[in-house]
């Protein structure tokens, strides 16, 4: 059982950093998008009237996809008041207490995201806009990040047990 629990770690981690360094490509992507809308609308003054809209989206992609390997990373925020006075033990019983919220959390949000989801093909919802795009492919993006969050939080459970019993994963 030890060696699945592992492999589990092992892939989840490696997904997640997979989808991490995509996240990161996106600046550029935004980069070039908010380049080219300077350029066209100042320069050539033809205003391209769709690069600030993708360019929302592209960001929202940007912070969906870099949670989970800034979970696996452990950079995310936290109240450092106690928590670094804390032995590596401690820290992992009260990791241990917390990633459970955040799964009830990530759950929670999860069924929202589908429900989101759904109603969006079924409506073919659209940005009431110019450019007028889809919703449907950054609210599947949104589910499909969420759960690889939890997959990456039910990671963090593991080696938070392994932790705890002086073990590594």
């Amino acid at each position: 059982m030890l060696g699945v629990i592992r492999a589990y770690v092992r892939v989840v981690d490696k997904v997640s950093d997979y989808v991490g360094y995509l996240a990161a490509a996106l600046i550029f992507v935004m980069g070039a998008t908010l380049l080219l809308d300077a350029v066209t609308r100042n320069v050539l003054n033809i205003p391209v009237h769709w690069a600030i809209e993708f360019t929302q989206f592209t960001l929202a992609a940007y912070y969906f996809m870099g949670g989970p390997i800034t979970m696996k990373n452990n950079e995310h925020v936290r109240m450092d008041l106690w928590y670094a006075n804390l032995s590596d033990r401690g820290k992992a019983k009260l990791d241990l207490v917390t990633v459970w919220c955040m799964i009830f959390y990530l759950g929670v949000m999860l069924v929202g995201s589908i429900s989101s989801l759904q109603y969006a093909i079924q409506t073919n919802e659209k940005r009431f806009s110019m450019w007028n795009p889809s919703v449907i492919p950054i609210k599947a993006l949104l589910t499909v990040c969420l759960v690889l969050m939890l997959l990456q939080a039910f990671a963090l459970v593991f080696k938070h047990i392994a932790t705890i019993r002086g073990e590594r994963l």
